[in-house]
């Protein structure tokens, strides 16, 4: 997020929401949690301007 590189965000993301469902998969993390959180970063990765 801090260099400002969309398609670096956009690939982290991908991997961070696999997680975060996994997580909520294994009853580690509550789903509304997850959902929580994947809102939130892709609200900062679509606020990157190009």
């Amino acid at each position: 997020m801090e260099a400002k590189d969309k398609e670096a965000a956009v690939k982290a993301f991908s991997e961070c929401t696999s997680k975060l469902d996994s997580a909520a998969a294994k009853g580690l993390r509550h789903k509304n949690y997850t959902i929580r959180q994947k809102s939130r970063l892709a609200k900062l990765i679509n606020s990157i301007e190009e």
